[in-house]
């Protein structure tokens, strides 16, 4: 990662340490925001980069665990590695369910803290790359007619044109039409990719407009 295309959060009450991160991140090629509160960092738009937080826990007013947990309910996709001078075993644990992608103790190494930074990087594109994928699978599922959505979803659980249209009380043909319809929209070239977005798309929230998805998959469990 380069300081164009990346930035790393430093959210730490402790002025002398705060600038010696984020020197030392600076120096190794990182772009750099730090903070001396909480509210001030939660008061920052999210970039659209990759990025990660380096974030102490024990601050005045709000924590660092009150940071995390502001971040993981406004579901935002910011690996976070803790720090603190205290060997709270509770506090590592509370932090670490709740996604901390590493638990940093004072005084900690250079390499240790670059090595986590880095980690931290490459997740936040991961997590970035992933969240643009589901949104183009789920803007092609949104151009989806409601009759269309209900072939899709009948269609991965592995029903035939034949049971398609007698479940739904409409020709073979018509099913066919709606099929290849679906094929077109989705991009897809088999049933094998139609299964393989179904499973992306699984565990999606209901898009806001479209055809009714859950009552769509609910009525392909139901005659699968």
């Amino acid at each position: 990662m380069t300081d164009t295309d990346s930035i790393v959060f430093i959210v730490d009450d402790d002025d002398s340490l705060r600038r010696s991160l984020e020197r030392l991140l600076r120096v190794t090629g990182h772009n750099v925001e730090a903070f001396s509160s909480a509210s001030a960092f939660l008061q920052r738009p999210d970039p659209d980069v990759p990025c990660c937080l380096v974030l102490d826990i024990r601050m005045p007013n709000l924590t660092g665990l009150d940071v995390q947990r502001a971040i993981n309910e406004a579901g935002r996709p910011m690996p976070i590695i803790l720090m603190t001078g205290f060997a709270d075993v509770e506090s590592c644990v509370v932090g670490m369910k709740g996604g901390a992608t590493d638990f940093l103790l004072k005084p900690f190494d250079e390499d240790q803290l670059l090595r986590a930074v880095t980690a931290g990087l490459i997740q936040s594109t991961e997590l970035r790359k992933a969240s643009q994928a589901r949104g183009e699978l789920e803007n092609r599922l949104i151009a989806l007619t409601p009759r269309e959505t209900q072939v899709f979803w009948l269609v991965v659980k592995g029903l035939l044109n034949k049971q398609i249209a007698a479940h739904l009380g409409t020709k073979e043909g018509t099913v066919k039409l709606h099929r290849a319809n679906v094929m077109r929209k989705l991009h897809a070239q088999s049933v094998a990719d139609l299964v393989r977005i179904a499973d992306r798309l699984e565990s999606a929230a209901p898009p806001a407009r479209g055809g009714d998805y859950p009552h769509a998959r609910h009525d392909a469990a139901q005659i699968a």
